[in-house]
């Protein structure tokens, strides 16, 4: 008995259990090869966002194909600034979010949320110019439409393809009934 509590031996054969031991929990754990990104149904936030949103509420209809809705968050703000932001998981698999508020300034607010009030080019996405916003440091680039009562920002780590496209997916989204 001596053999297997003392000396070298012994601690072998204690490493080998342990190693048994983490090969079976590696055997019987069960293990996912696919990809999981977790889908959020936006609906009750855009109804919400559109019911109570002093501007034209805008959502991509329809969503880009291969595109997955990861997030939506409803803010409401003193003084009756809504604003609305949701996200995605590209086809590409990299981020994309739609940012809209009436929040005032309407520049400041895209500002904060693009990460910069520096404007590096234009696009003419559905007869509107777009203006591009790049900050490196975070790999961020932003689609950004400012109106006199609101701003609608498209901003992630997407290319400028997926953001135009997003962009270009975008609708205005009818109030519901009250």
């Amino acid at each position: 008995m001596r053999k297997f509590t003392e000396g070298l031996y012994a601690y072998g054969f204690a490493l080998l259990v342990c190693l048994a031991a983490g090969v079976v929990f590696l055997i019987i754990t069960p293990q996912s090869r696919t990809e999981h990104i977790p889908r959020v149904d936006y609906s009750i936030d855009q109804a919400n966002v559109a019911r109570a949103a002093p501007y034209g509420l805008v959502a991509p209809s329809p969503v880009p194909a291969g595109w997955i809705p990861t997030s939506s968050r409803v803010v409401t703000r003193p003084a009756s600034a809504v604003s609305w932001q949701l996200g995605f998981a590209t086809g590409a698999r990299q981020h994309a979010m739609v940012a809209q508020s009436n929040e005032q300034p309407s520049a400041a607010y895209a500002n904060r949320v693009a990460n910069t009030a520096t404007v590096s080019g234009s696009r003419q996405i559905n007869g509107r110019a777009w203006q591009e916003r790049v900050r490196e440091d975070p790999d961020q680039r932003s689609l950004v439409l400012v109106d006199s009562d609101h701003a609608i920002v498209i901003t992630g780590t997407a290319d400028w393809n997926e953001l135009t496209a997003l962009a270009a997916a975008l609708h205005p989204v009818p109030a519901p009934a009250k």
